[in-house]
């Protein structure tokens, strides 16, 4: 038996922040970033909506880009002692993600971290409150989807949190939210959309439900990302439906060892005092990876298909799974995107030398390996890599090196 899940409702297009009037509850708890969404004045809309709706309200504000355990927790007892029938995150992937895994703290206050982190594991939640997702950046989804992604700094670990419980009930996708995003945070958070919609499609777990899904997301990001990149306002808004149709799709389809890689490098090189972000990472591995992938003659099927659904030509499989690749790579190129770690510099951008040494990368190595395979994503991807693959495909991606294993 398989299941598909996602919000109940879903508010889209021009001034659906305003759904938030229509909740019914005694007490609300806002969590936020950094200031975007307070400058651009959403933050104030917001609690004017759920006091008008009649509300009290609490904001939890400053969850950092990558939120951490110690935030989560902290956060959890803000609500511990305000307790609210209502969570409503407003931002970016952070905030939202934060705020689903204070929300399992909040429910069941002897949850531990690890206990979070068991794999479609968690108990009921909305035994006192409901969650409400409102999506300002056009990438992670995460507003519809079962997962969360939280990092644990005393190990340099992204761990994500995957359970069908912490499927908001609520999603706002509000274009205009979307619109006070900078360039750089459009060209990653689009691509990672990109991973989305294209590895839920070739998941083992897709099926008839998200394959629509993840192909028209595939499709309106071709046509829309680069153009909302350079500022153009109907592809932006574009975008926020595209990446949320591909969180839809990969909630229930599942991810693969793009996202195991991104999860696992992102962090582990903080101490050099930058971070891999993580739409940047997804983009610099997805075409390594696809090369990976094509060895399993139904991935490489599947992956001729996107190629056909893009119009990218080609005569057969293996030439189309090769102009997909390219197609990919001048993404990255349009974005100003790095194609490798070695060329990552701290500020993301491309360089001669990134901000990962070349002899502290393989010396991580093995353990990094081992923390993707070991990743929760993992497990969907259509061919699973032995530790010596994993280790020789991060090679590739440090490098920008040919995938022919």
């Amino acid at each position: 038996m398989n299941r598909f899940t996602l919000p109940r409702d879903l508010y889209h297009g021009e001034n659906a922040l305003e759904a938030l009037k229509t909740f019914t509850g005694k007490r609300a708890v806002i969590c936020v970033g950094g200031g975007s969404m307070k400058r651009f004045g959403f933050l104030d809309k917001a609690i004017a909506y759920l006091q008008e709706a009649g509300m009290e309200v609490k904001v939890i504000d400053g969850i950092e880009p990558d939120p951490s355990v110690e935030t989560v927790m902290s956060g959890a007892a803000a609500m511990q002692e305000f307790q609210p029938d209502w969570i409503v995150a407003i931002g970016g992937g952070s905030p939202i993600d934060a705020a689903k895994a204070m929300w399992i703290k909040y429910e069941y206050p002897e949850t531990t971290f690890e206990d979070m982190c068991k794999v479609f594991g968690l108990p009921k939640l909305r035994t006192k409150a409901k969650f409400c997702a409102v999506s300002s950046t056009s990438g992670t989804a995460t507003e519809v989807t079962a997962f969360s992604i939280i990092t644990d700094y005393a190990k340099g670990i992204k761990y994500p949190i995957a359970d069908f419980e912490i499927t908001p009930d609520v999603a706002i996708v509000d274009p205009a939210l979307a619109q006070t995003m900078p360039k750089k945070l459009v060209a990653h958070t689009g691509m990672d959309a990109m991973t989305h919609a294209i590895e839920a499609y070739v998941s083992t777990a897709h099926c008839d439900y998200t394959d629509p899904l993840a192909m028209h997301a595939i499709k309106m990001i071709q046509r829309d990302l680069v153009n909302s990149y350079n500022g153009d306002v109907t592809a932006r808004n574009e975008m926020h439906n595209a990446q949320c149709l591909a969180g839809m799709a990969f909630s229930n389809a599942l991810l693969g060892i793009v996202h195991s890689m991104a999860h696992k490098t992102g962090a582990v090189f903080a101490d050099f005092g930058a971070h891999i972000i993580h739409g940047a990472a997804n983009a610099m591995y997805l075409p390594k990876v696809i090369a990976f992938n094509a060895k399993n003659p139904v991935a490489k099927q599947r992956y001729g298909t996107i190629a056909d659904a893009m119009n990218l030509g080609g005569n057969n499989d293996d030439e189309k799974v090769a102009l997909l690749i390219a197609a990919l790579r001048k993404m990255n190129d349009d974005l100003n995107i790095p194609h490798c770690i070695k060329n990552y510099g701290a500020d993301s951008y491309p360089c001669e030398q990134g901000f990962v040494p070349e002899n502290v990368f393989l010396e991580r190595l093995p353990e990094i390996a081992k923390n993707a395979i070991g990743d929760a994503c993992t497990g969907s991807n259509p061919r699973i890599p032995t530790q010596a693959e994993m280790e020789q495909l991060l090679k590739c991606c440090y490098y920008d090196t040919e995938v022919d294993f």
